[in-house]
Parts: C-alpha cells; structure tokens; sequence
C-alpha cells in the first residue's frame, strides 16, 4: 500500500510522542496511543521515533565534528599568527640574546598593536597586558611615572652630554667623577647602570708596539728618576717618549713631552720619520711654553733619538738634566708610556681608519687641548692638568701673602 502520511504529519507524530511520553506508564503505551490518533499502527510510528532519532544522532555528530573543524580553524589561525608575532620579534629584538629589556618589549607592543592587538601579543610574549597600559598611561601622564623614571630620564641627558664631550672616551667611573664636579648628586653605580643599559661605553686600552731602538754606541745618561714619577712642583721632572700612527699613505710619528706634576702635556709632535726632528720639535715646544725653565730633569728611554748629540747638546744649552732608562723597560718610562697609550685609545684607535698625517696632526691637537684643559686624570684627583697646576700657584701666592 503506498505511504500516504507526508513528512510534516511524520514530524508532527513524533514530536507529541516525545512530549507527552512521560504521560504514559511504558513507551509502548505511549507509541500505541499516539498511533491511534494519527491513523497509523503503532510499528509504523515506532519506526518514524527509530528513524528521528537515528537522523538526530547524526545530525548531531556532524554538528559536534563541524564544531571541532572550527575549533581546529581558530586554533590554526592563533598559532599562525603567534608565529608571525615571533619572527617579528627576533628581528626587533636581534641585537640581544637574553630576555629582552622592558622597554624593548613595550617599543614592540605599541609598534605592533594596531596589527595583531595588545591581548594577542602578550599571550606570546612573556608580559601581561596590564604592564602595557600601564607604561601607556605613564606616557600620556609624566606625572604618573615613577620618580626614579623621571630623575634616570633627566640623569642620562647629563650623562651623554658629560660622555659626548669627553670624545666618548670616558668609561662611568670619569662620567660619574666629571658629574660629582658640576654639583650632581649621584650614585656611581647609577651612573653605571644607565650607560650599561643604553650601551654607553668608554674607550679600552690595549698593548703598543716597540718603537725604541737603543744605539749601543751612543753615550747615555744616568738614570736619575728610578721609576719614582712624581714631583712636588711644575718644571721639575719631564718625561718624553713617541709612537706610532698607521695611515693608508704610511706611519707617522707623535712625540709628546709631559710635566710630572700634573701630567699635562707641554711639547707634542706629529712627523712622518722616526728621527732626532720629531723629538726635537716636541722639545722646543715644550721649553717655548714653559719659559726655558730651570732646574729641570728631562727623562726618557734609550732611543737612539733622544740619546743623539743635537737632543743631547740642546738639553745642555737648556740646563737641563738628562735622564735615561732601560731599553724596551716600560716601567722605567711608564708615566710617558702611559700617556702614550692614552693617545692610542682614545684618538687614534677610536677614531681610525686615518688617511694621511694632516688628519693625525689635527686630531692631536684636538686631543692635546682636551687633555691639558678638560680630561680629569685619577692620579691627581680627577681633575685636569691646567686646573691642577693653576691650583698649586694659587696656593703659592696665598701663601706668599700671609708671610
């Protein structure tokens, strides 16, 4: 017999069976009952129930996998644009191989934000969401920023002008001495921590080449200063020594005469040979800006430089007192050798590649004038040479005039 009952009567069937099934002491009941209402046998809406449940269960495993594609879709999607976040952050944060700064990773938030969203980026980077509105917030309202932000912000403009007018030679220790001089009251270690976190530093010193050819044939002087560099006035104990300089048209040469007393350099040279001219030029000066003084000591080692008849007449004429060390000792020059080395860190290696001797000879004299009017030297109180010297005859005249 052909089916005569349409879809919706089938639907309707079913659906007063599932509610009013409860009524009913068996389901069967329920089935018989129902049946009779709609005209059909009781198997026939039994397997109209059959078959709508069958229909439902699978409907509802395709929703549950249709659910799961989705859930699969997203988590995709996050992974995919987690990855993203990571390789744009190894190329912001490159330079380092640690955990990076906080600073660094609030830079990166903000420059990234308006791609992926704060909330996205922190998930994958190890900072809460919270730290960066925070650091937002202070941005739009100074006043609400630490007070420690506010004093390293304002410390670090006076570090990098104090590191910038040094030449950038000047490690934490002379920046925060040079600070301690203008009247800012600092911690040295706060000094040092602001130049390491923004990679602030000062020049290294390294080792030197031999410049000393001793002439074993020449006459020397006695050595008068046994490596006891010290003085108790200007113009009592010189010292003098030259090195080298490598430029792309070949060596030149720097000579340098230093006063003990305050270390400052009074006679310097700048010549492309290594002769008895270099020294003696530097020599002239030195005894030009001095005023020919008088009892004096001129030390330096057994090059065959200073030990030729001309440097060594020319310090007679003088009267002044040769003095000479060991060959290729650097202790029985080391005030000279120490200078010298300053020169090499902080003109000439920190400012290579060098083109000819003219480029040399002008940052020499930069570097002189520096030196002798602004570097502050450790072993005379962190203060520069001509200000040292001034204040040993200030001392003089007061003392002149309370006798």
């Amino acid at each position: 017999m052909k089916n005569t009952y349409s879809p919706e009567i089938r639907q309707r069937a079913v659906r007063l069976y599932q509610e009013q099934r409860s009524e009913y002491p068996t389901q069967w009941a329920a089935t018989v009952s129902i049946a009779s209402k709609f005209g059909c046998t009781p198997e026939t809406l039994r397997t109209w129930i059959k078959k709508f449940e069958a229909d439902l269960a699978d409907n509802g495993a395709a929703a549950d996998q249709a659910q799961r594609i989705k859930q699969l879709e997203r988590d995709n999607k996050e992974l995919q644009r987690a990855n993203e976040i990571l390789r744009k952050a190894a190329g912001f944060f490159r330079p380092g191989g640690a955990r990076p700064q906080i600073g660094d990773l609030l830079d990166f938030i903000h420059e990234h934000k308006m791609v992926y969203g704060v909330e996205s980026i922190c998930r994958v980077l190890p900072i809460a969401p919270s730290t960066y509105y925070r650091h937002a917030q202070r941005l739009k309202q100074p006043e609400l920023r630490a007070k420690r932000c506010v004093s390293d912000k304002c410390l670090l403009a006076q570090i990098n002008t104090v590191w910038e007018d040094s030449l950038q030679v000047y490690g934490y220790r002379k920046v925060w001495h040079h600070l301690q001089r203008e009247g800012v009251q600092v911690a040295r270690c706060t000094v040092a921590r602001l130049m390491r976190k923004h990679s602030i530093q000062g020049v290294w010193r390294g080792k030197g080449k031999r410049t000393t050819v001793c002439d074993p044939e020449l006459q020397r002087a006695d050595d008068l200063v046994n490596r006891q560099f010290t003085a108790s006035r200007p113009n009592q104990l010189w010292v003098a020594d030259f090195t080298y300089v490598s430029t792309h048209q070949g060596f030149v040469y720097t000579a340098f005469i230093i006063d003990v007393f305050a270390r400052r350099i009074v006679g310097w040279k700048v010549a492309k040979r290594m002769d008895t001219d270099l020294v003696m030029d530097a020599l002239e000066q030195a005894l030009h800006a001095r005023n020919k003084p008088k009892h004096l000591i001129h030390h330096s080692d057994r090059g065959s430089q200073y030990l030729s008849i001309r440097y060594t007449e020319r310090l007679q004429a003088a009267q002044v007192k040769a003095s000479v060390g060991t060959t290729g000792d650097s202790y029985d020059n080391a005030l000279a050798e120490t200078v010298n080395g300053l020169y090499k860190t902080e003109v000439i290696h920190h400012q290579k590649p060098w083109r000819r001797m003219i480029d040399v000879e002008l940052a020499t004299l930069n570097w002189v004038d520096w030196f002798n009017h602004r570097r502050l030297l450790s072993s005379i109180g962190y203060v520069p040479p001509a200000e040292f010297e001034m204040a040993y005859y200030r001392q003089l005249e007061e003392s002149a005039k309370v006798a």
